[in-house]
């Protein structure tokens, strides 16, 4: 489909700068509004010596990469032309010992057919959360033929985000980069860069990606690892079959250029570096941060890394390459990697070694590197951090089981089904309408507002977790804010199965992340060391593999919004969470009402 844009002109000039006419004329910008159109369809696509059909926007892989300004407003309307070639039944366990994990069930309903698109992964969408784009939470799925548009306004943010689809695990395929440059008459905080690269890491299944989720949902095991990790949809160098269409980067040499590195994998945290040369790491998920240089970056599923690269080494050709950061124990993972080439415009042509330089990546369960990383991420000035708290939360954050009979329905840890909860809440989705819909329509009984504020039971986290604490209950329960609302939250990883660094997103929100740590948080002793000076803003935070995170926020978006761990297959099984922000006073600090085409159940 074609892509296109509108302009309309929206001075935003304050009149306050009278007298200084000569600087108002100067600084004159206007805000654009873009048109983009979207159609979701299968398209057949060669990798790793196979060709199959993938779920793709507009035929590309990776999706279209969206530009705008801080200050523009997207419109993208989103045809589904999708359409399974395999269906599925709705398997309600019959045995009453086998509790059924309702966040599955939910998956497996219609999935043959339906989806929607999360526009916007990072975007505040201020008052406009039916553009979010999560299924059954601030929409029902857009349906085979039809058409739904999301339209939001671009506020006080630039960087990297990216775009994806937010229905069961379609965004293995569907998704692309989402780049937000300064206003019209204002610049970076750093020298302009000759060129910007969008770096999109991801993973490639040789199988359907929703056969491999069925399998999993089916038996209630992990679902099979990837077959390789991608470099803006290419594998690489290093997998069979790849070298012919590795994506090539080229410099000149002495030039600093932008590399927007987006991690978009399904289910695999990710290192990434370039042989030979330091990255100067100059935002984070459409955030400043004070520059630092790095040779490694981590970057969890959902979260996004600007870093500057300046071409300073001798003209050849390097290998920028991604591997997995993985630390859950005894859970297997694709341990290959993903590579794309650098080559210098001066780079001989003959007479040297054909071969890339690879750089010397982190052994996979390096948490050491990054601890190292996420500490030197700090916000370029002092902010201003919420400090009397009005709501002070406390999420575990982790795995757990369900018990059921041995079987092939129950091929998870010692003949159980894997499932994953926050405060021991595995979250289910509602099956007849969203949840922003039935708060906004006041539709009864689709969920509660009781999510307990801080776990259930207290126990020793990181340690030796008693096996009667490893089930979770099943529940659509939502966590009421009001508006303006200072907020809190720790989130504490758990040991319950394994210890592991879970990236957790908020939609709607960035966050301030106060303070990070290992073992148990603990108060008293934690508390005297937060930042509350210049810590880093993000919308994704990984908490630390048997450690605790401690973010702030202030509830300032009304809406529905989701917070979830970010690798599909914990999400999948109930590793989130819902806030429900309430309407301030007046229009300005109200949710808009819904949009007439907004998809029915």
């Amino acid at each position: 489909m074609e892509v296109y844009s509108k302009h309309s002109v929206k001075p935003w000039c304050n009149a306050l700068f009278l007298g200084l006419t000569l600087a108002f004329m100067a600084s004159l910008a206007s805000a654009e509004t873009h048109y983009h159109e979207f159609d979701v369809q299968a398209t057949p696509v060669k990798r790793l010596c196979k060709t199959r059909n993938i779920i793709t926007v507009n035929g590309q892989f990776p999706g279209p990469t969206l530009e705008v300004r801080n200050g523009d407003t997207l419109v993208i309307k989103v045809l589904n032309s999708a359409r399974y070639n395999v269906t599925i039944h709705c398997a309600i366990f019959s045995d009453p010992k086998i509790q059924l994990n309702m966040t599955l069930q939910s998956v497996l309903v219609d999935w043959k057919s339906n989806m929607s698109i999360s526009i916007r992964h990072g975007i505040r969408q201020m008052r406009t959360p039916w553009a979010d784009g999560p299924s059954y939470v601030t929409q029902c799925p857009i349906q085979p033929g039809a058409t739904y548009t999301y339209q939001f306004k671009i506020e006080n943010q630039e960087g990297t985000l990216w775009w994806h689809a937010h229905t069961r695990w379609l965004r293995a395929t569907v998704y692309g980069a989402l780049i937000i440059h300064p206003k019209l008459g204002s610049s970076y905080p750093f020298p302009v860069p000759k060129q910007e690269l969008p770096i999109i890491l991801g993973e490639w299944w040789n199988r359907n990606i929703i056969d491999v989720m069925r399998q999993a949902v089916f038996t209630g095991a992990a679902p099979n690892v990837s077959d390789a990790y991608t470099i803006n949809g290419q594998p690489g160098d290093l997998y069979g079959c790849s070298s012919k269409d590795t994506a090539k980067f080229y410099v000149a040499s002495g030039e600093t250029i932008l590399l927007r590195v987006i991690n978009a994998a399904l289910n695999q945290e990710l290192f990434f570096s370039v042989a030979n040369h330091k990255l100067t790491v100059v935002g984070a998920d459409a955030a400043y941060n004070k520059p630092f240089t790095t040779g490694i970056i981590m970057l969890g599923p959902g979260q996004t890394t600007n870093v500057l690269l300046t071409a300073d080494q001798s003209p050849g050709r390097y290998y920028m390459a991604a591997s997995p950061y993985h630390t859950a124990q005894n859970a297997a993972f694709d341990n290959t990697t993903t590579t794309a080439i650098l080559e210098y415009k001066s780079a001989p042509r003959s007479g040297f070694s054909s071969k890339p330089t690879l750089p010397r990546l982190p052994a996979y369960n390096d948490t050491a590197t990054v601890t190292a990383f996420t500490n030197q991420l700090k916000s370029p000035s002092r902010v201003n951090v919420p400090t009397e708290i009005d709501e002070n939360l406390f999420f575990t954050v982790g795995l757990g089981v369900v018990n059921c009979n041995p079987g092939p329905r129950c091929q998870g840890p010692n003949n159980t089904r894997f499932a994953a909860s926050m405060n021991n809440i595995s979250f289910v989705l509602p099956r007849r309408t969203s949840l922003l819909q039935a708060y906004y329509q006041n539709i009864p009984g689709v969920y509660t507002t009781d999510f307990p504020p801080v776990p259930p039971r207290q126990f020793d986290y990181t340690g030796n977790v008693s096996r009667a604490l490893w089930q979770p209950i099943f529940k659509t329960k939502l966590y009421k804010l009001k508006y303006g609302s200072k907020v809190q939250i720790v989130l504490q990883d758990t040991a319950i199965i394994s210890t592991e660094d879970h990236p957790i997103h908020l939609h709607g929100y960035h966050f301030y992340i106060v303070g990070q740590g290992f073992g148990n948080f603990n108060p008293g002793r934690d508390a005297s060391k937060f930042n509350l000076i210049d810590p880093p803003q993000r919308n994704t935070i990984n908490v630390p593999v048997g450690g605790w995170s401690v973010i702030r926020f202030v509830a300032d978006n009304p809406g529905v919004w989701l917070m979830h761990c970010h690798i599909d297959s914990h999400l999948t099984w109930g590793l989130a969470m819902n806030f429900l922000v309430e309407n301030g006073v007046g229009e300005s600090q109200s949710i808009e009402p819904p949009p007439a085409d907004l998809p029915p159940c």
